[in-house]
């Protein structure tokens, strides 16, 4: 294994082969108060996972449900062992981060030795104030976690699972990983104004990339929600706004922190809050009688009915004492005094900032302005962001002005910049990093020895041509492709989302025998909260993409006539859609009337005989609904895809010879679109392959085996 790793990677598992031990042998007389200290983590989190935070987690989880979908509502554990393992794997996990460190500070002479602890000299009480943020932070965004986004979220995802006729039964471990995963999702994102003004003070990435890249933060903030989320909007919503609130505020705190930096000494905020004693004051004084008008004349009662009227639990208390709500008018008058103090601030930054644009930067020069000294004597940045039409422009202006001189001389500088330009991106497209130069000659290398050389229509060099022209021809069509798949993946997932889904269970159920129809016999339950559309999102993306393919068969049928994969003319797209649709739909009709009751059936009467209680996932009872209705369907398609095939000039021997690439392509695609299982993967391969065979069968006998197939194979002459 060694030899297949460079020198460097060596060099580097070595050394940290070697720092491990180092720590561990510096701190080995202090490894007794390490595990205490794990100790402690781990039974501590134990015990109060088993003692309160159950009960915390039910709670938060029931806040928002109404009588009757809290009665429905179940939290099981699968197996004998669910519960005290779950507990034990938070508990080391607990246990590590405490344990971490105090092990790094008793190894910090093993970490010093190698020069890996750090030298800069950073005040203790500056570290603590941001380990103080951090833990104030990320105490914040698990506090909107739990008492906002949960409970709407659970009672969302209960009310959804039982309008569909399905039972909310959660699986604890599953529970418990969702609400834990959300939980460090919201805890990361209220990171952000320390983590963006940290980077933008140390200008390791510049304030103005944040603030000009604020479109794409949008976009990735939905995108990381959406993979955290239930798929739906209201929850889309509920993640996104905050954090998109909070990147605004990191935003305006990075500006204040980066212009405080470059121009300290031109911004007092001591003379600030001098200069507008009087404004502050007043500010600070409204504050404090807002607070004590709002819990003397009438503002408590007025919250609480407002609360009342949305269904909240929640609701303002009265201050017990005198002193209590003095403390809050005292309060009130800081926050007042806090905004008013950054709102001055804000406005001298602003000022500040159009001061330094007008004096210090040559970018914003204004070359108009400017005689034809000027405009040769002006700084090289005057000109580095000029595009040609302003150059003409200035130019123009000046001969317009009747000064000839000075438009030749703008002309002159604007080819000297541009010729800068093209010389800075030759310099960087000549020396590429070392990771980019690798890929890319590691890729050129394996894509030459595919395509160079004599090739035929066998050869892997030969298909990597065929399929990147055809590939290529697609892009210009990508927006027609994505764009149909995306409507039909909304289409139906709308579909599913109100109601559809209830209404295929309902009308599924009516085709069983009456025995296996009652509540208590047949149960299908959720055991994860999201199960429900997790399912629908995957049966969406299935049908959509069986939709798109005659779509992208359309648009890539001239690229694949002219490198002679197929023959016919485009107008054929329409007859393969309607044999493969027809054979599709002819076994769904045949699956869902007689072939997928008749399993059920089977499968509910054994369980029953053995007296066993039935519930069954949302997504294997559909999942086995879908492979016995339309499954039979794509069981029914593969035979008549192999004769298409045969007839656009895909041989009988091909297809023959070829049978093993086809498994490979299919234990794949049932990889990626069934339920994680080895089995499910051999039971949707298995009959697909008996269905190729049969295609086999069928060709044999319509070709002669093989002399004459129904059309001439591919690169023959006709």
């Amino acid at each position: 294994m060694s030899s297949a790793l460079d020198e460097d990677t060596q060099e580097t598992l070595a050394a940290g082969r070697e720092t491990a031990g180092a720590m561990l042998r510096a701190a080995q007389k202090d490894l007794q108060k390490v595990f205490i200290v794990f100790l402690v983590g781990f039974l501590g989190s134990f015990y109060a996972l088993r003692l309160y935070i159950w009960d915390f987690f039910k709670g938060v989880t029931v806040a928002q449900m109404d009588a009757a979908t809290e009665g429905n509502l179940e939290i099981i554990a699968q197996t004998p062992f669910d519960v005290i393992l779950l507990q034990a794997k938070i508990g080391l996990v607990v246990g590590i981060l405490m344990a971490l460190p105090p092990f790094i500070y008793f190894a910090r002479d093993a970490l010093k030795e190698r020069g890996a602890w750090p030298k800069s000299p950073v005040a203790l009480w500056k570290l603590a104030l941001i380990l103080l943020t951090m833990i104030v932070l990320f105490a914040a965004g698990v506090a909107y976690g739990y008492f906002v986004f949960f409970p709407f979220t659970f009672a969302f995802l209960a009310q959804n699972a039982l309008s569909a006729g399905f039972t909310p039964t959660y699986s604890i471990v599953k529970w418990a990983q969702f609400i834990f995963l959300l939980t460090l999702s919201f805890g990361l994102a209220s990171q952000l104004p320390l983590a963006m003004t940290a980077l933008s003070y140390a200008e390791i990435v510049p304030y103005e990339l944040f603030r000009d890249k604020w479109r794409h933060a949008v976009v990735g903030i939905f995108a990381f929600g959406a993979l955290f989320t239930p798929p739906d909007p209201f929850t889309q919503i509920m993640w996104a706004v905050p954090v998109i609130s909070l990147y605004g505020f990191s935003l305006y705190l990075a500006k204040v922190v980066v212009t405080a930096k470059r121009g300290s000494e031109k911004m007092d905020i001591k003379n600030t809050a001098a200069t507008h004693w009087n404004l502050l004051a007043g500010i600070g004084v409204t504050g404090g009688v807002l607070v004590y008008a709002f819990y003397e004349y009438g503002g408590v009662s007025l919250a609480n009915t407002g609360l009342d009227a949305i269904g909240s639990d929640y609701a303002f208390l009265t201050p017990g004492s005198q002193f209590v709500l003095g403390a809050f008018v005292v309060s009130g008058a800081l926050v007042g005094l806090a905004l008013g103090i950054g709102y001055f601030v804000y406005r001298d930054i602003e000022r500040l900032e159009r001061t330094e644009v007008g004096v210090g930067d040559p970018s914003k020069l204004d070359l108009g302005a400017l005689d034809v000294d000027g405009i040769r004597a002006a700084p090289p940045e005057a000109f580095a962001d000029l595009d040609e039409d302003a150059a003409m422009g200035l130019a123009s202006a000046a001969i317009d002005d009747g000064d000839t001189e000075k438009a030749q001389a703008i002309l002159d500088r604007f080819d000297e910049a541009e010729a800068d330009r093209e010389a800075d991106a030759d310099a960087a497209a000549d020396q590429p990093d070392e990771l980019e130069d690798r890929a890319t000659r590691a890729g050129g290398a394996f894509f030459s020895e595919l395509t160079e050389g004599e090739t035929d229509e066998d050869d892997i060099g030969g298909y990597y041509k065929d399929i990147a022209f055809i590939v290529d021809s697609l892009t210009s069509r990508a927006f027609w492709v994505v764009g149909w798949f995306m409507l039909v993946l909304a289409g139906t997932f709308g579909w599913l989302y109100t109601g559809g889904i209830r209404d295929v269970y309902q009308d599924f159920l009516r085709r069983l025998p009456d025995v296996v129809t009652p509540e208590e016999v047949l149960n299908v339950v959720a055991l994860h909260p999201m199960e429900a559309l997790i399912f629908e999102v995957k049966f969406s993306t299935i049908l959509a993409a069986l939709a798109t393919i005659p779509l992208i068969a359309f648009f890539a049928w001239p690229a694949l006539r002219e490198r002679n994969v197929v023959r016919q003319r485009r107008r054929t797209v329409f007859l393969w859609t309607g044999a493969l649709a027809g054979g599709l739909l002819g076994g769904f009709a045949l699956g869902y009337s007689y072939v997928a009751p008749a399993v059920i059936t089977f499968l509910v009467e054994d369980a029953i005989a053995a007296e066993m209680i039935i519930a069954y996932r949302i997504t294997n009872f559909f999942w086995l609904i879908f492979f016995t209705t339309a499954g039979i369907g794509l069981l029914a398609d593969v035979p008549i895809l192999m004769i298409l095939l045969n007839t656009a000039g895909i041989t009988y021997d091909t297809m023959r010879n070829r049978w093993r690439e086809v498994t490979v392509l299919i234990l794949a695609l049932s990889a990626i679109f069934t339920p994680a299982s080895i089995t499910t993967m051999f039971m949707v391969t298995i009959p697909l392959m008996a269905a190729y065979g049969i295609g086999l069968g069928i060709l044999f006998i319509v070709t002669f085996g093989g002399r004459r197939n129904l059309a001439p194979a591919r690169g023959a002459t006709e």
